[in-house]
C-alpha cells in the first residue's frame, strides 16, 4: 500500500510518499525553497493566507511527480498534519474570511486570561486541563471582538489541517484531539465543551463535524485528484496536530514516552494515560492522537516559539545565508561548554507559555567585546535553546513525566551534534534520533487509518535509530544551566510588557 504524508508548516509545505510494504519512504518534497511569508502587522502578530498553504502543496506535488507519478496515482490514502493551535474561518460559500491566525501569535493571551479568571481556574483546569490562553478559542473570540463584521460571516472555524483536508475532500471535518488544542473540548464530559461556546459567545453550529483521528474524513475530488495526478475518491484517514503526529511518527504512543522536535519552534512531547495538568498552564496537556475511551492517551506538551528561529536568524544576520547551518555547528564545537560565560535567552517570537505568556524577547548576557566572538555566540545559542527545553522538562516532571528517553526525528537543530549532546547533559535523558518526520508520519498515520496496519505500533517496525547521545559525566553543564536559569527567572521577574 502506498500512502501520502502532507505536513502544512508554518516555514513550508513538505509531502512524502510511503511503501508501507516495505516500511520506506520513496521520495519526499518540501516546497518553498525558503521560508514561507508570515505576516506580522502589528508587534506579536503572526498571519498566514491559507491559500499559500494549497499553492505550495500543489508545487511540492509538481515536483514529487516529475519521478514519482505512477507511485502517487496508486497512492491509497492521505494523512494530514499541520501547526497547531491556528485559525482559519470560512463563510458560508465556503471561501476564507481573513489571513489565518497561526500559533505563534500572540494577541490573544489577554482574552484567554480574562477567561480563566471568570471561568475559574479550577474549572478550567478540571475540565479543559489548560487556561483558554492564546489558543484558537481565544484567536476566534479576538475576531469576534475587533472584527465583527468578520466574525459575522463566520460559517465554520477551522485548524489549518481542517481547511487542508476541505480543499482535498470538500468535507468540513475535525477531530477531538484538534478541538482539545483549540481549547474547545471537555476532558470531563467528554465532549465538545459547551461552556467555552457559551462563555466566548459562539454558536455550536460553527463547529466542524468531528471524525476519529484513524477514520475515513473525506475522500479527494476529481478535481484535486487532477490537480495533483492522484486516483479521484481515495480517502483522507489520518489527521493531527505537528506535535502530537512528531509523536506518533517516533512511535511515542504509551504512557512515559517522549518525542521532541526543534524545527522553528521547539517542543517537548509526552504521553500519559492520566489527565494531570500545570497549574499554571506552563506546559498544556491534549488528547494524544491513540486516545481512547477504554485506553486514554494524552500528550503533555512544551512549547518554546524560538529555537530554529534563532539559529537561522543569527544565520542571516551573524554570518550570513552563504554560511551553512553545518559550517556553523563546526564554528560552535571549537569553543568550550558554557560559551566563556557568555548566555543568551532565547525567546523573541512572540509570548512563551512557559513563561506564562510573558514575551521578554532574545536577549545577550556576559558579552566581553575584547573576548567573544561570533563562535562563541553560536555555541551559547545551542547551549541557551538546549537549557530551554530543560527548563520545561523540570515543569514537565512532576506532570508524571519519566524522562529517560528523547526520541527525536534527525533534522533541524538535531542536526547539530553540539545541540543534541548539550541537551542529553543537561536533562541527563538518552537521545535516540531516528529517520523520519513529519510527512513520513502522516503517510504512516493514513495506512494505520486505511487499516493496512492493525494496529500503530505494527506501522513502526521499519523506524531505524541512526544515532545515541548518552550524558557524559564529565560535563558540567548543569553549573552553567543553574546560572542561565537565574538569570531567566530574574528577567522574567521584572518584566513589564512593552
Amino acid at each position: 500500500m502506498i500512502t501520502l504524508g502532507v505536513d502544512i508548516g508554518s516555514s513550508s509545505v513538505k509531502t512524502s510518499l510511503f511503501d508501507a510494504a516495505k516500511g520506506e519512504c520513496i521520495a519526499s518534497i518540501s516546497y518553498p525553497p525558503t521560508e514561507m511569508e508570515i505576516v506580522s502587522e502589528r508587534n506579536d502578530w503572526a498571519e498566514q493566507n491559507p491559500e499559500m498553504w494549497m499553492q505550495n502543496l500543489l508545487f511540492a506535488i509538481d515536483i514529487l511527480k516529475q519521478e514519482h507519478a505512477k507511485e502517487l496515482k496508486q497512492a491509497q490514502a492521505i494523512g494530514i498534519t499541520y501547526q497547531m493551535h491556528g485559525l482559519v474561518i470560512l463563510d458560508k460559500d465556503m471561501q476564507v474570511i481573513r489571513n489565518s491566525i497561526i500559533w505563534c501569535d500572540s494577541r490573544a493571551v489577554d482574552i484567554g486570561n480574562k477567561a480563566f479568571r471568570e471561568l475559574g481556574s479550577e474549572f478550567c483546569l478540571d475540565h479543559f486541563l489548560n487556561s483558554p490562553g492564546n489558543f484558537t478559542a481565544s484567536k476566534l473570540k479576538w475576531v469576534k471582538e475587533n472584527e465583527p463584521e468578520a466574525y459575522q460571516r463566520v460559517y465554520k472555524f477551522m485548524l489549518p489541517g481542517d481547511y487542508v483536508a476541505f480543499r482535498l475532500t470538500n468535507e468540513i471535518v475535525t477531530t477531538p484531539s484538534g478541538l482539545s488544542e483549540g481549547i474547545f473540548w471537555d476532558f470531563k464530559n467528554n465532549n465538545i465543551s459547551e461552556d467555552i461556546l457559551q462563555y466566548y459567545g459562539f454558536k455550536k453550529e460553527i463547529v466542524p463535524d468531528v471524525a476519529e483521528t484513524f477514520s475515513i474524513q473525506g475522500r479527494l475530488t476529481t478535481e484535486m485528484a487532477g490537480l495533483m495526478g492522484m486516483t479521484p475518491n481515495i480517502p483522507v484517514t489520518y489527521r493531527a496536530g505537528d506535535q502530537p503526529n512528531n509523536a506518533l511518527s517516533l512511535n511515542v504512543l504509551n504512557p512515559g514516552e517522549v518525542a521532541a522536535t526543534a524545527g522553528t519552534s521547539g517542543v517537548v512531547y509526552g504521553v500519559t494515560d492520566i489527565p494531570e495538568y500545570d497549574p499554571l498552564s506552563r506546559v498544556n496537556t491534549f488528547l494524544h492522537v491513540n486516545n481512547t475511551k477504554e485506553q486514554p492517551r494524552m500528550g503533555i506538551l512544551l512549547c518554546l516559539n524560538s529555537v530554529g528561529i534563532l539559529n537561522s536568524w543569527t544565520r542571516q544576520q551573524v554570518f550570513g545565508s552563504e554560511t551553512s547551518y553545518s559550517s556553523m555547528n563546526q564554528i560552535a564545537s571549537t569553543i568550550a561548554e558554557g560559551s566563556e560565560g557568555l548566555m543568551i535567552l532565547p525567546f523573541g517570537n512572540g509570548a512563551e507559555r512557559v513563561l506564562e505568556n510573558k514575551n521578554p524577547g532574545a536577549s545577550i548576557h556576559g558579552l566581553n567585546l575584547t573576548r567573544h566572538q561570533d563562535k562563541h555566540f553560536t555555541r551559547a545559542l545551542q547551549e541557551s535553546i538546549a537549557f530551554a527545553f530543560n527548563y520545561g522538562l523540570e515543569i514537565m516532571q512532576p506532570l508524571g513525566l519519566d524522562l529517560k528517553v528523547i526520541r527525536a526525528g534527525k533534522a533541524n537543530m538535531f542536526l547539530s551534534p553540539l545541540f543534541a549532546q548539550t541537551l542529553s547533559n543537561v536533562s541527563g535523558a538518552q537521545i535516540e534520533l531516528y529517520n523520519t518526520d513529519g510527512a513520513e508520519g502522516a503517510a504512516r498515520g493514513a495506512a494505520i487509518g486505511a487499516g493496512y496496519f492493525k494496529t500503530p505500533g505494527e506501522a513502526f517496525n521499519s523506524l531505524k535509530t541512526l544515532e545515541i547521545f548518552t550524558p557524559d559525566p564529565k560535563s558540567k553543564i548543569l553549573n552553567y544551566y543553574q546560572s542561565w536559569k537565574t538569570l531567566l527567572q530574574q528577567t522574567v521577574k521584572n518584566y513589564k510588557p512593552r
